[in-house]
């Protein structure tokens, strides 16, 4: 078979050589009145016959049926991959840019649709209150909690420590270590040796100095850093001392030390850019931005190992366990989810949501725009699914991702309730401001 595609190679290359030369001229007995209107007829390089492409495309064909799909490549698979290469590949250059009497067709750009149904996903700094949009939010919080060092050191050095440092196993460690230094101090007032903390001790240097902020902390507590003399040994160390305010006032550390051990990361909160439309008939229509399908390095990474193990999961029987997984990989392919509900009057409400977050926080955001929040509802998806909000499943397990249409209705029992008083319920059930605010779904 090898040879096989050999001889088409072979037979390309020898149609597309040229005219020949008689093996009796010379290389420099050239007739030049033959030469320019040689020149002037040479075609380019063409690529393989429509015969030649056929013939091969039948014997592909002929050689997969007759050889069962194995588990892992084999050597005539790696015949046909490389036959393929390379006919691709004389196919491309035959079709290159810089080749002449060919056709250049430029690739379309993509274009920014001016009907996308939200403008992309943004951010909300706690600290400042700023929109923010996902590549902006670590740099401003940085600079909001460095610009906080001014008004109050102590809370600025303890966000520092908790959002500075992304390994939460070292901070907890550190974080415990300085408490632990803030104990002895409280419980041993009178001990001159717990009122200073020597800088180059093996525990200070591996748990404490590693970490952003600690120093900083260390100095909107009370603490200075002063060169002392050792004992028995020439030459001199730096040691943090506390100072004479703070040791006079053992509360304001114990104080501290809570909020330390209390504090938080500071992290920017989804924008929920919640939003109300009239009725349309685009309800189910969502066209998304770049950043609901961007894929950070590591995601990149297990999307080409997951394509790596495609021939094999192809080729092979999948357990149920395997089945499982493979669901799990796709529940973490989205990482927001864009939902609207349809009110029983036909407006929509929309909003932006984490794909992991749960049922509850779903059904509290639609709660948060009814007049009567009371009042017990149902929300159904495609197919009449119905969500439970008690079930606390995630958004991306009820396969609400990255985009999907909910049907809010009233709770069968209300309604029971409120016909047998002869009410009905009303068909406007959001809030007048959000009413006021309505928008055209385009």
């Amino acid at each position: 078979m090898k040879k096989f595609f050999q001889e088409i190679k072979a037979d390309i290359k020898f149609k597309s050589a040229g005219p020949g030369q008689k093996l009796t001229d010379s290389v420099g007995e050239k007739n030049p009145k033959e030469k320019s209107p040689q020149l002037g007829l040479r075609q380019p390089r063409q690529g393989p016959t429509d015969e030649a492409q056929m013939a091969a495309a039948a014997a592909l064909a002929r050689l997969e049926q007759k050889q069962p799909r194995a588990r892992g490549p084999t050597s005539q698979d790696s015949i046909r991959n490389q036959v393929r290469k390379e006919l691709q590949a004389e196919a491309t250059s035959s079709n290159s840019p810089g080749a002449p009497g060919t056709n250049v067709v430029s690739e379309p750009k993509e274009e920014i649709s001016p009907h996308l149904a939200v403008p992309g996903v943004y951010f909300i700094c706690p600290l400042t209150g700023v929109t923010l949009k996902k590549d902006q939010r670590d740099a401003h919080i940085k600079e909001a909690i460095l610009s906080h060092f001014s008004t109050d050191p102590v809370a600025a050095s303890i966000m520092k420590i908790h959002t500075f440092n992304r390994d939460r196993d070292r901070v907890k460690l550190g974080v415990d270590t300085i408490a632990k230094y803030l104990d002895n101090i409280h419980l041993h007032p009178e001990e001159e040796r717990y009122q200073k903390i020597k800088l180059q001790n093996k525990v200070f240097q591996e748990r404490i100095n590693c970490l952003e902020g600690t120093h900083e902390f260390f100095e909107a507590i009370g603490f200075r850093k002063v060169t002392l003399p050792v004992p028995d040994q020439e030459g001199s160390e730096e040691f943090y001392v506390l100072g004479e305010a703070a040791r006079a006032q053992p509360e304001s550390l114990e104080q501290h030390k809570r909020q330390l051990l209390n504090a938080e990361p500071v992290r920017a909160t989804l924008d929920r850019q919640r939003r109300v439309f009239c009725p349309s008939a685009l309800a189910s229509h969502f066209e998304l931005p770049a950043d609901f399908f961007s894929l950070t390095a590591e995601e990149v990474k297990r999307e080409q190992r997951l394509r790596t193990e495609a021939v094999e999961r192809l080729s092979s029987l999948r357990t149920k366990a395997m089945r499982e997984k493979e669901e799990q990989r796709e529940l973490r392919k989205y990482t927001y989810a864009l939902l609207r509900v349809r009110l029983p009057d036909g407006c929509l409400l929309q909003g932006t949501f984490y794909a992991r977050e749960r049922l509850p926080v779903l059904f509290q955001f639609v709660r948060e725009a009814l007049q009567n929040d009371w009042l017990p509802f149902e929300l159904r998806a495609s197919g009449g699914q119905r969500l439970v909000e008690d079930q606390a499943l995630a958004l991306n397990e009820c396969g609400l991702v990255p985009s999907a249409l909910l049907t809010f209705s009233w709770d069968a029992s209300v309604l029971e309730d409120m016909r047998a008083a002869g009410a009905e319920p009303a068909t406007s059930v959001l809030r007048p401001e959000l009413l006021a605010a309505m928008e055209q779904l385009s």
